[in-house]
């Protein structure tokens, strides 16, 4: 498969990307983690999702209900591009594999072995 293939230079703009804000984010000269971001695990980051769904939603409407409409702050690939990239934080968290998630909590942020 070639890199040529458009969807394939998208993750790896999603990859650059998340690699960059993951210095502001969770910088090294902080005490942050990825996964304090997440309190309740996986159900915040679809939270995440979901807001940036709707997001989307309101812009694109905006846009098809008025043709001068332009959109203020991300585009609507910005969007897609951190909707990828939310997507991979849902799949790595239920591997464990979040920075400074806890091995001793299941996907949704509860302790193992009491989650009823």
């Amino acid at each position: 498969m070639s890199i040529d293939k458009e969807s394939l230079k998208v993750l790896k703009e999603c990859a650059e990307l998340q690699i960059k804000k993951s210095n502001d984010y969770q910088n090294p000269n902080s005490r942050i983690k990825q996964a304090d971001y997440y309190p309740r695990g996986v159900l915040t980051i679809l939270d995440i999702v979901y807001a940036k769904v709707l997001r989307m939603y309101s812009v694109i409407e905006a846009m098809e209900s008025d043709g001068s409409y332009e959109q203020n702050f991300e585009s609507i690939e910005d969007s897609c591009k951190d909707l990828i990239n939310y997507s991979s934080f849902i799949a790595s968290y239920c591997r464990g594999g979040i920075d400074g998630q806890d091995p001793n909590k299941d996907f949704l942020n509860r302790d193992k072995g009491t989650n009823g």
